[in-house]
């Protein structure tokens, strides 16, 4: 709780993405489906690699930890939104609003983070085919993931520290589904000056640099594959990074699209459907994006169901 203005504030209250009574029903029912069809998805994912022991390589580690990132970060939005559909209720906690933002955070930086890491992978495996293995060996696979959520972890627990050091004024509204960190430092009545100056700073370095690393992974395989005489070898070294080129395009579009928005009331409501790109349709697609054309994920997932229907 926060004293502001001689008030004591125990809760702020989500506008959600409309305020149209009609259309909460088939928001509701909308997001359950997206939700479910997240959460189904990426376990099947996590079960199909862990199972078959032909996936227990590099690609397929890392593919297994950003559906796990997946699954973890629509829980943290969806469910909360779900509740406060079913109940009429705008109403979240402070405490638990500040828990909600810190564990957004955490879970996107480490998706952030796990998409840069996968580009590396791809890069090592087509410009460097024959030391694919002996670069990414076990031990650097696990150090990749382990100081990508160390980082998360420090990066989210800063932003959450800092925020508990503002105070916020009475009928404290966030125009958001969720507790985002913006639109919550745009509602404190004290000065926010250091908070917003650690935020761009940490989105410039966390998120900048893991895109720039991307965008260079990729120029340099776009480099190699030119170089490939055959138009059959082109096509083969290109399709074994299409699935991560595409997320890539879908994550960071959405993200990009919510950070370079201009402010006032309007685009806030389209800040709030653009964020359901990255928060809720990414996770939700990235089962079938990597499924798609991969005959060893399909085939792992036709076992994993042939299993558990007997």
């Amino acid at each position: 709780m926060v004293r502001g203005n001689n008030t004591l504030i125990s809760e702020f209250h989500l506008l959600g993405l409309s305020d149209k009574p009609e259309l909460q029903p088939l928001l509701f029912g909308l997001f359950l489906c997206m939700y479910l069809i997240t959460v189904l998805g990426n376990l099947l994912m996590i079960l199909a690699v862990s199972s078959d022991s032909q996936l227990h390589t590099p690609m397929y580690f890392f593919l297994l930890n950003l559906s796990l990132a997946d699954i973890c970060i629509t829980s943290t939005t969806i469910p909360k939104m779900l509740v406060n559909i079913q109940t009429q209720s705008k109403a979240i906690t402070y405490a638990g609003c500040i828990t909600q933002m810190y564990f957004f955070l955490l879970f996107g930086g480490w998706d952030n983070f796990l998409l840069t890491v996968m580009a590396y992978d791809r890069y090592v495996a087509i410009c460097h085919p024959l030391h694919y293995m002996v670069i990414m060996n076990s031990w650097l696979c696990g150090l990749l993931v382990l100081v990508s959520w160390i980082i998360s972890v420090l990066n989210s627990l800063l932003h959450s520290l800092m925020l508990l050091l503002l105070t916020f004024c009475a009928d404290v509204g966030i125009p958001h589904f969720f507790c985002e960190i913006k639109q919550m430092i745009q509602l404190a009545c004290s000065n926010t000056f250091l908070n917003d100056m650690v935020m761009y700073l940490a989105t410039g370095l966390l998120g900048g640099c893991p895109l720039a690393g991307i965008l260079y992974s990729y120029s340099k395989i776009v480099s190699s594959i030119l170089a490939i005489p055959s138009a059959q070898g082109k096509y083969k070294a290109f399709s074994t990074c299409a699935s991560h080129l595409s997320v890539v395009f879908l994550f960071y579009g959405a993200v990009l699209g919510v950070n370079f928005s201009s402010g006032g009331i309007h685009s806030s409501q389209s800040i709030t459907i653009t964020s359901v790109m990255y928060t809720v349709v990414t996770p939700m697609l990235n089962p079938f994006i990597y499924s798609l054309r991969n005959k060893d994920i399909k085939g792992a997932l036709k076992r994993v169901l042939g299993m558990a229907g007997k």
